[in-house]
Parts: C-alpha cells; sequence; structure tokens
C-alpha cells in the first residue's frame, strides 16, 4: 500500500483572478506556515491553466484544505496526495475544490 509524504493545493486562477490567487496562497502560508510555489501564468505539467503550489505536510491537511475550502473566492483548487505515483496521485488520489477540470496526464504515462 503506498504512503503519503504530503499534499499539494494547486490554486487555479486567470489573468483577472491572479491576485486572488496570490493573496490566497500568500493568506494560506502565513496562516499555517506552508510552502508557497511560483506563481505561474500559463499552464504547467498536467496543469491546464495558471496555478501556484501549496505543500501542504500531512498533519496540516485537514486544516488547510477545510481553511481553502471557506476561503478560495469561487477559485479551482486541486489537491492530491504525494505518494510517489504521479499519475494515481493526479488522477486517483484527488480532490478538487470548486470544479473540476481536464488535466494533461501525457507526461504521467
Amino acid at each position: 500500500m503506498a504512503s503519503i509524504e504530503n499534499f499539494h493545493a494547486h490554486v487555479y486562477y486567470d489573468a483577472p483572478t491572479r491576485g486572488l490567487a496570490e493573496a490566497l496562497c500568500t493568506d494560506a502560508g502565513q496562516k499555517f506556515g506552508v510552502k508557497i510555489g511560483r506563481m505561474h501564468d500559463n499552464p504547467v505539467g498536467p496543469h491546464p491553466r495558471g496555478s501556484c503550489q501549496l505543500t501542504i505536510g500531512k498533519g496540516q491537511f485537514t486544516d488547510v484544505v477545510s481553511w481553502l475550502l471557506l476561503n478560495r473566492q469561487g477559485l479551482t483548487v486541486f489537491t492530491h496526495a504525494q505518494t510517489g505515483n504521479a499519475l494515481k496521485d493526479h488522477t486517483d488520489h484527488v480532490i478538487w475544490l470548486g470544479p473540476s477540470e481536464t488535466l494533461n496526464l501525457d507526461q504521467f504515462r
């Protein structure tokens, strides 16, 4: 059985919502001490549009994801486990906050 190392939460945004996404990520970093990745204004990896990654420790998951759920202000947040199996982590071990989007999974196959 796979074990979870940590979680990633990818906050998706477009040009008009970039400021909201950046503020949400900054607030999460300040409130929970989670690691904040770069703001990617274009699709990167499997992600279909701009995103910023938050790395969430296992012990923080419930608190951080609950907070994101209540504070995402309409932004879509793609959350997944990090088990070492990238394909499963982006297909089976996922939670969407807001509408789900189609990922480009070619790099994992």
